[in-house]
C-alpha cells in the first residue's frame, strides 16, 4: 500500500501534503496547531466560533463583558431577541485572531477559517456576511462553509474582492447536500475550491440523524466522485471522519480523493486548545464512553463523550453574554427546556435539563468533550505515564504518522522520562 506522502493536493497554485486539520470550534482548533499543518505542508483550520469569546482570551478585548453589560436588562427575560451581537466588535474580533494567527505563518501549505452556519447569533445572514468578511480582509487563505447547508454562503461575499481568490470549501454529508450547494450557487459562477464530504464516525454535530450507523463514508465519498465524473467537474474531494491511521488516509486517496480531513487524532496534541484535564479524559475513554445524543440546540445530532459535566447541566441560559445559538427570532431550544424544567420544579435552586444544553456556556467553558467514533483508540497512540496519565503528543509526530505510517501501523512518540 501507498503511503499519505506518495499523493499531493492541489488547489490552484498550491501543491500540498493531502492532509488536512479539521475545524474544533472555540479554539480547540488553536492557531498554533493549524500553524504547524501548515509549516509541514498540509492544511489547517482555525475556527470562528464563539469568535467574540476566543478574541478576549486571547487578545485582552472585553466584548463579552460589555455585550452582557449592555443587555443585563434581559437576562430573566424568556424573549431573547432583544440580544444583538455588535457587528463592527464581531468584525474586529474576527480580524484580531485572523490577522495573528497570518501574521506567524511559515512554511507551503495553507491556514483556513471553519465558519458554521448554525451559529445563527439573532441575525444569520448579517453575522455570516460579517465573520466570512472580515476573515476574507484579514488574509485568511480560506473558508471552509460548515455545520449546514450554506445555500446563500458564497452569495453573501460573492462582491468581495477576494470572492475568487481565497480558497472556498463547502462541508456535506451526502451527494444531494452537494447538489442543492451547487444549485442555489450556481448564480455566482464559483465552484467550491474543494468539498470536504464527512462521514458518520466524525466528532461533534453530524450530518446524519440518528440512524447515523446506516451510513458508510466510503460509500458516500464514491458516490460524490461518480457525480463530479459524470456532470465533469474537477472538484478535490475530502474524506473526513473516521480515518484514524495513515493507512486508512492512503487508502481514500488511492480511490480518488484529493487529501483527507482528520481531527480527533490532535485532540490530545500539546498545541491543541483543549484542557490538559479534558485531553486526559480523551485518552481515557472507551468505546462504550461515546455517544451520539441530541442535545444540542441546533437540532443536529451530536457526538460526544458521555461524561461531559455538560451534559444535563440546567445553567441559566447565558445569552446575554453569548447567545452564539439564536435564531433569526431570538429564540433557542435550550431555552425552551430550561424554563420548561423550572416551571415543573418550582423552588428548585438548579434545574437537571436532560435534551437539551446551553452549547454556548459549555463549549466556552469545555465541558462538553466533542469527539469522533475513534476516541477509543488515542491510548494506544502514545504512553501510559507512571502516575497513570497519558502523554501528549505533538501535532508534528501526528501529522508525520499520517504522511509517512503504513500497514495499520501507529508510530508512538519518543517516550519522555518524568
Amino acid at each position: 500500500m501507498k503511503r499519505v506522502d506518495d499523493f499531493r493536493l492541489r488547489l490552484g497554485k498550491h501543491e500540498l501534503v493531502p492532509i488536512m486539520i479539521g475545524g474544533m470550534g472555540v479554539d480547540i482548533s488553536t492557531a498554533d496547531l493549524a500553524l504547524e499543518a501548515a509549516r509541514l505542508g498540509g492544511v489547517g483550520h482555525i475556527s470562528d466560533a464563539m469568535i467574540n469569546t476566543v478574541s478576549d482570551r486571547r487578545y485582552e478585548t472585553k466584548h463579552v463583558k460589555e455585550k452582557l453589560a449592555l443587555y443585563k436588562f434581559n437576562v430573566l427575560n424568556e424573549d431573547k431577541s432583544p440580544v444583538k451581537f455588535d457587528l463592527g466588535r464581531l468584525a474586529e474580533a474576527t480580524r484580531l485572531h485572523v490577522e495573528a494567527t497570518m501574521r506567524r505563518k511559515q512554511g507551503a501549505g495553507l491556514v483556513l477559517i471553519n465558519c458554521m452556519e448554525k451559529l445563527t447569533m439573532n441575525a444569520p445572514r448579517e453575522t455570516l456576511k460579517v465573520r466570512m468578511s472580515a476573515a476574507l480582509d484579514a488574509g485568511i487563505d480560506g473558508i471552509t462553509l460548515a455545520a449546514g447547508l450554506h445555500l446563500g454562503s458564497f452569495s453573501l461575499i460573492e462582491e468581495h474582492p477576494r470572492f475568487r481568490d481565497a480558497k472556498l470549501g463547502i462541508i456535506v454529508s451526502s451527494v444531494r447536500a452537494l447538489l442543492l450547494f451547487l444549485k442555489k450557487s450556481a448564480r455566482t459562477n464559483r465552484l467550491p475550491d474543494y468539498i470536504v464530504v464527512e462521514g458518520p464516525l466524525a466528532g461533534g454535530h453530524l450530518g446524519f440523524g440518528m440512524d447515523w450507523a446506516n451510513y458508510d463514508l466510503a460509500t458516500i465519498v464514491a458516490e460524490v466522485l461518480q457525480y463530479l465524473k459524470d456532470e465533469h467537474l474537477d472538484i478535490p474531494v475530502i474524506p473526513a471522519g473516521g480515518i484514524f491511521t495513515g493507512s486508512d488516509a492512503a487508502a481514500f486517496l488511492e480511490q480518488g480523493a484529493a487529501a483527507v480531513q482528520v481531527a480527533t487524532r490532535f485532540t490530545v496534541a500539546e498545541e491543541c486548545g483543549l484542557p490538559a484535564e479534558a485531553k486526559q479524559e480523551y485518552f481515557k475513554a472507551n468505546e462504550e464512553n461515546i455517544e451520539v445524543n441530541q442535545i444540542s440546540p441546533t437540532g443536529y445530532p451530536m457526538r460526544m463523550i458521555k461524561s461531559s459535566p455538560g451534559i444535563g447541566d440546567g445553567i441559566r441560559p447565558n445569552c446575554e453574554a453569548y447567545g452564539y445559538l439564536l435564531d433569526a427570532a431570538g429564540k433557542c431550544a435550550y431555552i425552551t427546556a430550561y424554563n420548561r424544567e423550572v416551571a415543573a420544579h418550582p423552588g428548585t435552586r438548579k434545574v437537571k435539563v436532560w435534551d437539551k444544553t446551553c452549547l454556548c456556556t459549555h463549549m466556552r467553558n469545555f465541558e462538553i468533550w466533542t469527539c469522533g467514533q475513534l476516541t477509543w483508540r488515542l491510548k494506544d497512540t502514545t504512553h501510559r505515564l507512571p502516575d497513570g496519565s497519558y502523554q501528549l503528543l505533538t501535532a508534528e509526530h501526528i501529522f508525520k504518522d499520517y504522511q509517512f505510517s503504513t500497514e495499520q501501523q501507529v508510530a508512538l512518540p519518543e517516550k519522555r522520562i518524568p
